[in-house]
């Protein structure tokens, strides 16, 4: 996996995915793919505040989304990836592609905290077309490399709805470490839901590099 070398706006390279901020250009390639999958998405997230713009349909919301993640990198106070997916696998059941990574989800690394803590919270979702294929895996065990080696972070949180069982697998793909339930831990749609949250610290991390990287980064 490559890093790139400019601190505020990080790109990792996988095995078949790219993980890089969304800029303003990505407008229409994001709303397409949010919009295909506005039922199997909002259902797991916060709902939008009363009035404010939904970055889904609004050009300018999301590219005032995409400055507050900018930001957000050059102060080191979090990292948000869009996930993009080589052209041409065939996972998507789509026609021929333009040979262009082709956004199929993201991956955030939120909230996080320095001094004694050195944390972080991880979200992620995927484009239903593509579930199934462990790029989210695959994107997540990018991002621990990148926490943990260059980030300088000592542990990942992935808070997970119980019954939300696709996301759940990705944590039990990575056989991360689940440390319990934390009741009615974040709003949800609506609802103030329970959560299970999964961590990784940085030692564990590096017992399982090898492993998870050949497994999941080195083709």
């Amino acid at each position: 996996m490559a890093i790139d070398e400019r601190i505020d706006a990080p790109v990792l390279i996988g095995r078949r995915i790219t993980l890089r901020p969304l800029e303003p250009e990505d407008f229409a390639d994001w709303r397409e793919v949010r919009r295909h999958n506005a039922g199997w998405l909002t259902r797991w997230e916060p709902r939008r505040d009363f009035g404010q713009p939904d970055p889904v349909e609004d050009r300018r919301a999301f590219a005032m989304r995409c400055a507050s993640r900018r930001r957000e990198h050059q102060v080191g106070t979090g990292w948000g990836f869009g996930v993009f997916v080589d052209a041409g696998d065939g996972s998507s059941g789509e026609g021929p592609t333009d040979g262009l990574p082709e956004l199929a989800g993201e991956l955030n690394l939120s909230n996080v905290v320095r001094g004694a803590f050195r944390s972080a919270h991880v979200g992620y979702w995927m484009d239903e077309r593509r579930a199934g294929n462990g790029y989210i895996p695959e994107a997540l065990v990018a991002a621990c490399r990148f926490a943990f080696e260059e980030a300088d972070l000592h542990r990942l949180q992935v808070s997970i709805v119980p019954r939300n069982t696709r996301s759940r697998r990705v944590v039990e793909k990575l056989e991360l470490r689940c440390e319990g339930l934390a009741e009615r831990y974040l709003e949800i749609d609506g609802v103030w839901e329970d959560h299970l949250r999964y961590a990784v610290t940085a030692e564990e991390w590096c017992l399982r590099r090898a492993e998870l990287s050949s497994t999941w980064l080195e083709g």
